[in-house]
């Protein structure tokens, strides 16, 4: 009983972020098991501030999913609003998904969302970060696996962002009908996120963890 007590009481936050129309809203629904975030194929960004959304699991476990917006939707206010989520992760931080989506092009645009995160929480921000292919359906029909596609002719940047992130990469198809295969995305998911959880010594990032990453940076010497 008192495993299950503790396992209830367990709490997950996960941030979303990404360029617009990668899928990022799409794959908090997914992980959530609702539609709670608006989702739609746009060139404009859908989501313009930070949400926060929240899902029990099974075990009795919560799971928070915070949606932000597309670091390059035309606004400059998106990057302060990012950093808003801190605040909104009561128990802070525990994984950061970068969503990319298999069906278009690595851009210098996502290089530049991924260079900007590291600016706006420090380097070290990599540490709990997870990269998220969308588009998990079109592989599926090209019966191609993610290794596949990575393997295929990978942009450099892509495969040092990957690095970076201690190759922790899961593949979702948003679109699946299938309970059974959303299940098991999900699930593989949260086994990422708990890798992080322990690589980090369950210690989540936090406020006071962000501001110390700060005042790091402030001394240390520019190249």
């Amino acid at each position: 009983m008192m495993e299950k007590a503790s396992s209830s009481n367990e709490v997950r936050t996960l941030v979303l972020v990404g360029r617009t129309g990668n899928g990022k809203s799409a794959t908090g629904n997914s992980v959530l098991g609702r539609r709670a975030f608006k989702s739609r194929t746009s060139s404009s960004g859908v989501t313009s501030v930070c949400e926060l959304q929240r899902t029990i699991m099974k075990d009795g476990s919560i799971v928070n999913v915070i949606d932000t917006p597309g670091l390059f939707a035309g606004t400059d206010s998106a990057g302060k609003e990012i950093v808003k989520c801190i605040d909104m992760a009561k128990d802070g931080i525990h994984a950061i998904l970068m969503v990319f989506s298999v069906r278009t092009r690595f851009s210098e645009e996502e290089q530049a969302t991924f260079l900007t995160l590291q600016a706006l929480f420090g380097h070290q921000i990599v540490d709990y970060m997870i990269v998220v292919f969308t588009g998990g359906d079109d592989l599926e029909a090209n019966e191609e696996t993610l290794d596949d596609y990575l393997g295929c002719e990978c942009p450099r940047p892509l495969k040092d962002i990957l690095t970076l992130c201690g190759n922790r990469k899961v593949l979702f198809d948003n679109k699946t009908k299938d309970e059974k295969k959303r299940l098991g995305q999900v699930q593989e998911l949260l086994n990422v996120v708990n890798m992080i959880i322990s690589h980090n010594g369950g210690r989540p990032f936090t406020n006071e963890l962000f501001i110390e990453l700060k005042r790091k940076q402030q001394y240390e010497i520019p190249t």
